[in-house]
C-alpha cells in the first residue's frame, strides 16, 4: 500500500510523459550489461553468507548459498517488507542444521543470525558510503544542514545500535556472534572487502539502468546520487523499494539541480533491471532442498558442532 501512494504521489507530481518516454525507450544492450552485472553481484552476496554462516558454525556450501540467495531475492521482489526472502533462506538452511543433536540447540538460531549479520555487513558498509556520498552532494546552501543531519544519523545510528548491544547484559550470545562473524580480526577486512564489491556491484547497476533510459549526466556527477537512493531501500514498508526509491531518487535529483523525472525513471529502470535479474529464483523450489545437504560443521570425530568454532577475541 505504501509503494502504491507514493508512487500514485509522484505520478501526480511529475511530468508523466517524460517518465513513461524514458521508460519505454529502455536500451536492451544497457539491459543485458545490467543482468550481466547481476551475476558477480549475486556470487559475492552467497559468498559473503557462506563465510558469515562458518563463523557460526554452520555449513553451507557455495553452490547451495548462491541457489538460496537467489530464491530469497526473488521473494524480496515480491513480497512487503523487504526481508521475506531472507527469513526463508534462514528457515531453510536450519531446518537442515536441526538434524543432528547438538544442533537442535544451536543450529536454527545460528542459521537465522548467520542471515542477519551477513545483512548487517552490507548494510554498515553502505551507510557509511551513503552518508560520504551525502556530504559530497553539491548542493545549494539551503539544503547543505539537512545533507548533513542525514550523512550523521545513517553513521551514529549503527554505531548506537553496536554499543548498546555490547552493553546489553541479556544479549550476550548475540554480541559473541557478531563479533566472530564480522569484527574478528581474521574476519572484518574479508567483510568488508566482500561488502563493498557487492556494492559497486549495485551503483554499477543503477548507472547501467540511468544509461538504458537515456540518461547522459556525467558520471562524476551521476554517482554521488545514487547510494542514498540505495539506501532508502532498506526501510521495510514497501515492496522491494518500490516507492521509496523512487521518491528519494526524486527529491536528490532535484536539490543537485538535475530533474526529478530523471531521477525517478532512472530508479525504476533499477527497479526494473533488479526484478529481472531475480527471475533464477523461481527454478529453486524445484530443485533439491537445502535442508537435505546442509548441516552444522563437524570436528575430526564427526561430532556436529552448533556453536561457532572461532575466537571471539
Amino acid at each position: 500500500m505504501v509503494s502504491v501512494l507514493l508512487l500514485v504521489g509522484l505520478a501526480w507530481l511529475l511530468d508523466m510523459d517524460v517518465l513513461v518516454r524514458r521508460l519505454t525507450d529502455l536500451s536492451f544492450w544497457w539491459i543485458l550489461v545490467g543482468l550481466a552485472i547481476s551475476f558477480p553481484q549475486m556470487a559475492l552476496l552467497a559468498l559473503r553468507w557462506r563465510i558469515t554462516a562458518a563463523r557460526l558454525g554452520l555449513e553451507l556450501t557455495f553452490a547451495t548459498a548462491l541457489r538460496e540467495y537467489y530464491l530469497a531475492t526473488f521473494l524480496n521482489q515480491l513480497l512487503p517488507g523487504g526481508v521475506t526472502g531472507d527469513v526463508s533462506r534462514a528457515w531453510r538452511h536450519g531446518r537442515g542444521t536441526r538434524r543432528e543433536r547438538a544442533a537442535e540447540r544451536h543450529g536454527f538460531g545460528n542459521a537465522v543470525r548467520a542471515v542477519v549479520l551477513e545483512r548487517t555487513s552490507g548494510q554498515v558498509v553502505m551507510a557509511v558510503v551513503a552518508a560520504v556520498a551525502l556530504v559530497s552532494l553539491p548542493v545549494a546552501p539551503a539544503a547543505r544542514g539537512l545533507t548533513l543531519v542525514f550523512a550523521v544519523a545513517t553513521i551514529v545510528l549503527p554505531v548506537i545500535a553496536v554499543v548498546a548491544l555490547r552493553r546489553a547484559r541479556t544479549t550476550p550470545s548475540l554480541w559473541h556472534d557478531l563479533h566472530a562473524a564480522l569484527l574478528a580480526r581474521d574476519v572484518i577486512g574479508v567483510q568488508l572487502a566482500t561488502s563493498a564489491l557487492t556494492l559497486a556491484t549495485y551503483i554499477a547497476m543503477y548507472v547501467v539502468a540511468a544509461r538504458a533510459v537515456g540518461l547522459t549526466t556525467p558520471l562524476g556527477t551521476l554517482l554521488p546520487l545514487i547510494p542514498p537512493v540505495l539506501l532508502s531501500m532498506l526501510v521495510p514498508v514497501t515492496i522491494a523499494g518500490w516507492g521509496v526509491r523512487e521518491a528519494v531518487a526524486a527529491g536528490i535529483w532535484s536539490i543537485v539541480g538535475l530533474t526529478a523525472e530523471d531521477g525517478v525513471a532512472a530508479s525504476a529502470a533499477y527497479g526494473l533491471l533488479v526484478f529481472i535479474s531475480t527471475l533464477p529464483g523461481v527454478l529453486v523450489p524445484f530443485s533439491p532442498s537445502l535442508g537435505r545437504r546442509e548441516g552444522p560443521l563437524r570436528d575430526g570425530n564427526g561430532d556436529s558442532e552448533g556453536v561457532a568454532r572461532h575466537p571471539a577475541s
